[in-house]
């Protein structure tokens, strides 16, 4: 298990929600600064911890109180959650790349495919990085070198 605790999927979705409202700003203006922010964020998440994103933060500080608590059977395992962020940081750095070199087209496409995924979390709780997860767990055997732990 990760070092992060098992987390609430109302605070993913809602992290999803603004995260799909960032990329969509990267999309329109096509600035790189406003995806390199994004994929600032994704490497925290993904490489440092769920818990060091900000709307993360916000989500447990102004709205899980008003909510209440989940129940802990329907908590998640952040592994997967965690690898989805190291796919939205690839899928970020590309866009990053592409419009700050120029290649409009490239950053234009990963941008779009970064914000298909997190509206579909977003808006449906569909996770694509995590249902992609116990596949490559499948392709890449446990303890691996690759292994976060």
């Amino acid at each position: 298990m990760s070092t992060d605790a098992r987390v609430d999927p109302r605070g993913v979705r809602f992290t999803a929600w603004v995260t799909s409202g960032i990329l969509a700003v990267g999309l329109v203006t096509g600035s790189w600064r406003v995806l390199a922010a994004q994929t600032a964020l994704f490497a925290l998440c993904a490489f440092v911890g769920l818990r060091t994103n900000p709307w993360g933060h916000l989500y447990r500080r102004t709205l899980r109180p008003r909510l209440g608590e989940v129940p802990e059977a329907e908590h998640e395992d952040p592994r997967p959650v965690r690898f989805s962020q190291g796919i939205g940081f690839a899928f970020a750095l590309l866009a990053t790349m592409g419009y700050a070199a120029g290649w409009t087209s490239l950053g234009v496409v990963a941008n779009a495919l970064a914000l298909v995924a997190a509206l579909l979390n977003a808006a449906f709780g569909y996770c694509l990085g995590c249902q992609l997860y116990p596949v490559v767990r499948r392709l890449v055997p446990a303890g691996s070198p690759t292994e976060t732990r």
